[in-house]
């Protein structure tokens, strides 16, 4: 099977965030695919109606032969296994792996959307992006990245993190 670029965005604001990120990068490249690119650690206000501490995201590419739900399938393992609850949407979490891009594939399906739905409407998506993958071009929008990000909406702060 060829091999895919696949554009993962990390979230989290519950314990040691940059240590949980880098034991999932691991557990990523054991069980999906080598990452090639890393954007740097953005600090963003919680996004949705629940009060909380703000969160960490940060974006990466890899490279992977498994099909888009094998990866999904592979990333809500990698999630569970690092403690992940699924108890109120929007709330605080320890991890959360999106799945932004599957190469340039649209694909509608009752458990996965390609390009995820949100992209252009969250700055703490668009800004950790925008570092790795500029010029890439969404294939839904038809536009870059750097196109989507000037032109969003969404006035969240992203800042890069200071450690």
């Amino acid at each position: 099977m060829k091999r895919q670029k696949v554009i993962l965005l990390f979230g989290g604001n519950e314990g040691n965030t940059a240590r949980i990120f880098s034991e999932a990068e691991n557990k990523i490249q054991c069980n999906i695919g080598r990452i090639i690119n890393k954007s740097r650690f953005y600090q963003t206000g919680a996004w949705g109606p629940v009060p909380q501490q703000d969160y960490l995201n940060c974006a990466i590419v890899i490279e992977t032969i498994f099909s888009p739900l094998i990866v999904l399938e592979k990333i809500l393992a990698i999630e569970l296994q690092m403690g992940r609850k699924r108890t109120v949407k929007y709330g605080p979490r320890i991890i959360d792996i999106d799945m932004l891009f599957y190469g340039t594939l649209e694909m509608q399906h009752p458990k996965l959307i390609i390009p995820h739905p949100h992209i252009a409407e969250r700055r703490f998506v668009l800004v950790p992006c925008f570092d790795i993958i500029p010029q890439f071009i969404h294939p839904v929008y038809n536009q870059t990245i750097a196109n989507l990000l000037m032109n969003c909406k969404d006035k969240l702060a992203v800042n890069v993190w200071k450690q």
